[in-house]
């Protein structure tokens, strides 16, 4: 799948590139905003991006590090933003809308992550093992079948890891297990989505603070999932 630049977005992109050669975390939330999401559970999850972004904006080593996309699906695919400098993201505003096109989410967030690679790649430019969070609370109303090939062949040769979470009782657990062949989905503990992100955020600090290929253990989850 091409996903093409503007030429403005080109630019910005590889300046913050050149200008900022600091080992990258790229991080892909791909996030269920489908109409099942409505009321305390997009209300919450709002709460918790913004409370994610905030938290990387605070910590410089993790700000000049991080890089975060987000995609959403809900009705359609939408990609809210690419990856650069999070201090040029504006914190968005999610709102529910449709079914649930899951597959087809997982595969344009792979996407941007190649088309990422490769401008790291260009610019000489190191980043850490990516990241995509998978957030939902249902199941998928597409076919699942190649996003799903996708990302275990890149866990499986630890080019990618995978933070599959399930919202609420009626998340599609066995779903979520596809994309994630060695790390387990985990259920939220009812709407604690704020403490996931800021569980997340810990862990992205933490991790930029090593050296590409080191191995970094993040923080317990017992506070914010169901084990």
């Amino acid at each position: 799948m091409s996903l093409p630049f503007s030429p403005e977005e080109f630019m910005i992109s590889k300046q913050e590139l050149e200008l900022n050669p600091s080992s990258r975390v790229p991080i892909c939330l791909v996030l269920d905003t489908s109409y099942s999401m409505n009321g305390e559970p997009i209300k919450e999850l709002n709460n918790g991006v913004k409370l994610f972004m905030e938290a990387i904006r605070r910590d410089d080593i993790a700000c000049a590090s991080a890089e975060l996309s987000l995609v959403t699906f809900g009705g359609e695919v939408k990609q809210l933003f690419d990856f650069g400098s999070i201090h040029r993201q504006t914190i968005p505003h999610l709102a529910v809308e449709g079914v649930t096109p899951m597959g087809a989410a997982v595969n344009h967030a792979l996407d941007l992550l190649e088309r990422r690679k490769s401008m790291y790649s260009d610019s000489g430019v190191d980043y850490f093992q990516p990241w995509i969070v998978i957030m939902t609370d249902g199941a998928p109303t597409d076919d699942i079948t190649i996003a799903a090939q996708r990302t275990s062949e890149l866990v499986s040769n630890k080019k990618l890891t995978v933070f599959p979470i399930g919202i609420g009782p009626h998340a599609d657990m066995t779903t979520l297990h596809q994309f994630s062949p060695k790390r387990r989905p985990l259920r939220l503990k009812g709407l604690r989505f704020v403490e996931f992100f800021e569980w997340l955020s810990k862990s992205v600090s933490a991790v930029s603070q090593s050296t590409p290929g080191e191995k970094v253990k993040t923080e317990a989850v017992d506070d914010w999932a169901e084990l």
